[in-house]
C-alpha cells in the first residue's frame, strides 16, 4: 500500500523533551538539534549510555523486579560482549572503530560500546542538552483537543538527589527509554511457594554467588545461553530449561562438553521442598532459579488517555512502531523495534521525527496510518507471530522501507552480510564465534568502504 502524506507545514523550531540518554535518545537529540529544535534530554542516571551504562551494584533491587519503580536500569552483566560485530553497529556518520588502549576486539565488551556512546556525545556536543539524575514522573497532554494537530505536553520530573520537582511544557516529547529493564516473568505453578533463591537476569552480574550451586536457568535466548555457559564453570550443575529442545548445534556442542550442563523442557511446577519438576516428568533439587525470560515494554509516566497502551507487550497502536495516529507528530517513540541492526535504525527514526517536527515532511492521514497498523497486525497474526513479539522485526528490508520515508540511505550490503555471517557462525560455533570467523575477505573489503576510510565530521 502506498501511503500519501498530507502537505507539510511551514518550517519551525519546537521545544522537545527527549526521555533517556541511551543510544536512541542520544541520536534523537542530535537529529533534533540539527533541525534547529530546542532540546532537553532527561536522563535518570548520572551519565549517558542507557542500557550500556554498567551498574554493578544491584543489592537494592528486587531480585525479580516486582517493585513498582526499579532502581536499576541496566541489565548488562559483567562479562557481556556484543553479539554483532562492531563494524555493523555504528551510526551512519560515526563508525564504531577501534581505538588504542581500548577494547579492540570485533565483538567487544559492553564498556567499549558505552565509551563509543560517550565519544558520540562529545563529538556532537550533546552533553550540554542533558539533565542527569532526573527521573520523569509524568507526561500528559496540555491541550487534549482532537482538532489540534500539534498537541503540547506537560512533563513533570524529579531531581533525584535534591527531590526538586519541575513541571515544564514542551511542544513535543520523544520517548527513548529502552526496553531491557522491566523483567518479564513466566507464570509457573509454585513460584510463590518455592522458598529458595529466585532472580531475573536483570540483576545478574557475575557468576561467583552461584559457586557450587545447582542452578536452573529458564529461557534459551542469547542471555540464557551466555549465562549458562558462564555458570557451568563455577556451579555444581546447570540445568537449562527451554521452550523447545530443538537447539542450535553450537549450544549442543557446549552441553556435550560439560557433564554438569543439562537441557530440559519447560518447567511444570516448583515444589516447596526445592524440587523443580519439568514437563517430561524429570526433576532436580535446585538452589537457584535464574529467569532469562525477557522484558516488558513499560511507560509508567505516560498519560495518553488510552491512545497508547501496552497489551501483551505490544505498544500501540503505533504507525511504524513510532507514532500514535492520534498524537503524532508531537509524541513519538524511538528504539521500540527489536531484532534488527539497531543504531542505524534508531537514527532513521530520529531523522524522521526531527523533520516532521520542523515541517519538512509529513505523515499520512489518520485513516491511512490506522489501516497500515491494522494490515501489519493482520500479517503478523497470519504468520503465527504472537502479539508479545509484535516488535521483533527480523527483517533487514524493514529498515530500508523505513528509510524511504525520509530519503535516508538503505543499509549497506556489507552491513547486512556481516550481520548474517555472525548469526550463522553463532548458531554453529556458539562458544567461539566472537573470536573466530571465516569471512575475513568480506571484512577486509568492508573496511575499505568510504564509511571507514573517509570519516564524516559533525
Amino acid at each position: 500500500m502506498v501511503l500519501v502524506a498530507t502537505e507539510p507545514i511551514k518550517s519551525q523550531s519546537k521545544t522537545v523533551c527527549v526521555i533517556g540518554a541511551g543510544p536512541s535518545g542520544l541520536v534523537s537529540a542530535r537529529e533534533l538539534k540539527r533541525e534547529g529544535h530546542k532540546v532537553v534530554v532527561m536522563e535518570q542516571n548520572d551519565d549517558v549510555g542507557g542500557q550500556w551504562l554498567y551498574q554493578p551494584n544491584v543489592e537494592e533491587e528486587d531480585p525479580l523486579g516486582k517493585t513498582k519503580a526499579l532502581k536499576i536500569h541496566s541489565s548488562v552483566y559483567s562479562s557481556l560482549r556484543l553479539d554483532s560485530p562492531r563494524e555493523v553497529m555504528g551510526f551512519s556518520d560515526f563508525p564504531f572503530t577501534t581505538k588504542k588502549e581500548r577494547d579492540t576486539r570485533r565483538f567487544p565488551g559492553h564498556e567499549e560500546l558505552w565509551l563509543y556512546l560517550k565519544d558520540f556525545c562529545q563529538v556532537f556536543g550533546l552533553r550540554e542538552m542533558i539533565r542527569f539524575n532526573v527521573r520523569v514522573e509524568f507526561v500528559g497532554m496540555v491541550n487534549d483537543d482532537d482538532d489540534d494537530d500539534m498537541k503540547r505536553w506537560m512533563v513533570k520530573s524529579v531531581e533525584k538527589k535534591s527531590g526538586e520537582v519541575m513541571e515544564e511544557v514542551f511542544d513535543a516529547v520523544v520517548v527513548a527509554t529502552g526496553h531491557y529493564s522491566c523483567p518479564r516473568l513466566p507464570s509457573i505453578k509454585g513460584m510463590d511457594v518455592w522458598k529458595r533463591k529466585q532472580l531475573h537476569s536483570h540483576v545478574y552480574r557475575v557468576p561467583d554467588p552461584f559457586r557450587d550451586e545447582v542452578v536452573v536457568v529458564v529461557g534459551c535466548s542469547m542471555s540464557g545461553q551466555d549465562l549458562s555457559i558462564e555458570l557451568v564453570k563455577v556451579a555444581n550443575e546447570v540445568h537449562l530449561s527451554a521452550k523447545s529442545l530443538d537447539i542450535s548445534s553450537g549450544l549442543s556442542k557446549i552441553i556435550s562438553k560439560h557433564q554438569n550442563f543439562h537441557l530440559h523442557p519447560q518447567i511444570e511446577s516448583l515444589e516447596e521442598d526445592g524440587r523443580v519438576i519439568f514437563a517430561d516428568g524429570s526433576c532436580v533439587v535446585a538452589d537457584t532459579i535464574l529467569y532469562c525470560t525477557g522484558y516488558w515494554y513499560k511507560y509508567p509516566f505516560l498519560e495518553s488517555k488510552g491512545r497508547v497502551e501496552v497489551d501483551d507487550n505490544r505498544v500501540g497502536p503505533l504507525f511504524e512502531h513510532t507514532f500514535s495516529p492520534w498524537l503524532s507528530p508531537s509524541l513519538s517513540f524511538v528504539g521500540i523495534p527489536r531484532k534488527l541492526i539497531g543504531f542505524p535504525f534508531f537514527e532513521s527514526q530520529a531523522k524522521w521525527i526531527a523533520k516532521l517536527l520542523s515541517g519538512k515532511t509529513c505523515l499520512p492521514s489518520f485513516d491511512q496510518m490506522m489501516q497500515s497498523i491494522s494490515d501489519f497486525y493482520s500479517s503478523r497474526e497470519a504468520n503465527g507471530i504472537p502479539k508479545r513479539n509484535t516488535h521483533d522485526i527480523c527483517d533487514f528490508n524493514y529498515s530500508d522501507k523505513y528509510a524511504d520515508y525520509i530519503g535516508f540511505p538503505h543499509l549497506e550490503e556489507w552491513r547486512k552480510e556481516l550481520c548474517k555471517s555472525a548469526i550463522v557462525n553463532s548458531l554453529e560455533n556458539l562458544e567461539t564465534y566472537r573470536d573466530s570467523w571465516d569471512n575475513d575477505d568480506l571484512l577486509q573489503q568492508t573496511l575499505q568502504d568510504p564509511y571507514f576510510t573517509q570519516l564524516s565530521t559533525p
